[in-house]
């Protein structure tokens, strides 16, 4: 009976766990049994790894081969798995000496001829193995350059088994990773091509700046989108903590552009309105994978036409808006994934949306609320900002020849504001004013004058406003004031942050 282990990487959820695979050889018919809670395309390895092993040159053991994957209680997914195994197989027919993979976690899957494939989610792969004290990781050349981003481990990618194989036995070459790209990501859209919508642009700005949700409500061609798309570019860089969790995510799903840079720019999803609850929360076969507000964590989910989205797509969405997280259960187990994101909401008003205003309008009062109702009161309750716009007058078209303020500027009023914020938050974990929660607000250091709340006070009291409402306009208030630069929020500060809360214009 032969024996031997080679360690490797499993993912459950964004969380990466080391895997030791096993490998037994014993007396009796030929077969191949694998354990460990594999999924079908993992249990598929006994072919591709024969296969693999076979158009390698190398010789398959006839034998009673069973592969272990510890711990054989954490469910085990996907292909990434393949070159492990057969290295494991290898050693345990005496085929190849181990030693040189001692300490190693081995990644990639295995095509029919040998050649070493890349593989979903390799950098939180290695960021777990790296936790785990592996400083060494084999993975496919090419996921080399995603796995190199992260520090302290050193990268071999390899091509084919034949190459690792060498390595081990020969002291062959492994492969380099590649140098990562230098060429920086094309600028985003710009505020500057935005016309008119001074409202929108103000709301927009204070969104970024404390991390708050946006609704915009208006006619076709005022400028929903185009405001929408140009979040992220008013929204300061990800720092390495978020780019190393974003990247891992996009990792994932497969998602990660090539070039082996970590994603630094927030990111944008935009799903369609026919968009599923699963593809928006995360969902699949097995273990669930990231749906849409997991890849727009650290950055915006835009819901364009709000009112044509599922009301269980959008109803789907409350809980991660409160946990900044979504815990997704299935038959075989539980995937948490991160969620913290900056929702925007663009609707036309009514379903005939005449661009002229009430006067030309087509639809029955009652259609107008039945429509903009499928928004519901516990949804619109969580966002912030609330912006009606108004149709452009030629006015703003011709104004529009010369640029608006562009995001670079901006982009450096929000950077003032966060930094103000993050120092006045500093040592709670908390990075923007919407993550505050509101009990905090209200304490003796933190509460606002009286005479600065009365009339937040009374639509509290009258029904007018919920009191996760009032904790809302609190934290905006506090917002405005970081953006223009004052310490403390006074009334008319929370007056304006009341204005944009409820959706009325100036």
């Amino acid at each position: 009976m032969s024996y031997a282990r080679v360690l490797s990487v499993g993912l459950v959820g964004v969380t990466g766990h080391l895997v030791e695979v096993e490998a037994d050889l014993a007396a009796g018919l030929p077969a191949v049994a694998l354990s460990g809670l594999p999924d079908t395309a993992l249990n598929e390895a006994r072919d591709r790894v024969r296969a693999a092993i076979v158009n390698s040159g190398q010789s398959w053991p006839n034998r009673r081969i069973t592969v272990n994957l510890l711990p054989a209680t954490l469910p085990k997914h996907g292909s990434g798995f393949d070159v492990a195994i057969a290295c494991a197989l290898l050693g345990g027919s005496g085929e190849l000496p181990l030693a040189p993979l001692d300490g190693v976690a081995i990644l990639g899957e295995l095509g029919l001829d040998g050649a070493v494939r890349p593989v979903r989610g390799v950098l939180p792969m290695v960021v777990a193995a790296v936790r785990a004290g592996i400083t060494r990781v084999v993975v496919p050349l090419a996921n080399a350059a995603e796995a190199a981003v992260v520090p302290g481990v050193r990268v071999k990618g390899v091509d084919s088994l034949h190459r690792l194989v060498a390595f081990v036995r020969d002291g062959g070459r492994l492969l380099e990773p590649p140098e990562p790209d230098p060429v920086s990501p094309p600028a985003g859209p710009d505020l500057a091509e935005v016309a008119g919508q001074g409202l929108g642009r103000r709301g927009l700005e204070i969104a970024a700046a404390g991390g708050h949700h946006v609704a915009l409500i208006g006619p076709p061609g005022a400028g929903k989108t185009m405001l929408a798309e140009r979040l992220p570019s008013i929204l300061p860089p990800l720092d390495d903590e978020a780019a190393l969790e974003v990247s891992a995510l996009h990792s994932i799903a497969g998602l990660l552009p090539p070039g082996g840079r970590l994603l630094r720019r927030p990111p944008l999803q935009a799903p369609h309105h026919t968009a599923t609850v699963p593809s928006l929360v995360g969902g699949g076969s097995g273990l669930a994978r990231p749906g849409a507000v997991s890849l727009a964590h650290r950055g915006v989910l835009f819901l364009d036409e709000a009112a044509e989205f599922n009301v269980r797509a959008l109803e789907a969405l409350r809980q991660p808006l409160e946990s900044g997280r979504v815990l997704i259960t299935r038959s075989r187990g539980a995937t948490e994934y991160p969620a913290s994101f900056q929702l925007v909401l663009a609707s036309n008003p009514c379903p005939c949306a005449k661009p002229s205003g009430d006067l030309a309008c087509e639809c029955t009062p009652l259609a107008r609320r039945r429509y903009i109702g499928r928004l519901s009161g516990p949804l619109l309750d969580r966002i912030d900002v609330q912006v009606p716009l108004v149709p452009l007058r030629a006015a703003d078209l011709v104004a529009a020849a010369t640029p608006a303020e562009p995001s670079a500027v901006v982009a450096e009023r929000v950077r003032a504001a966060r930094s103000a914020a993050a120092q006045r938050w500093a040592g709670t974990g908390w990075r923007v004013n919407a993550d505050v929660p509101g009990p905090h607000l209200r304490r003796t250091r933190w509460r606002l004058p009286a005479r600065d709340t009365e009339q937040l006070r009374r639509s509290l009291d009258t029904g007018a406003l919920s009191a996760r409402g009032y904790d809302r306009v609190i934290r905006m208030a506090w917002t405005i004031a970081d953006l223009d630069g004052r310490d403390r929020p006074g009334a008319d500060d929370v007056a304006e942050a009341s204005q944009l809360r409820s959706g009325r214009s100036a």
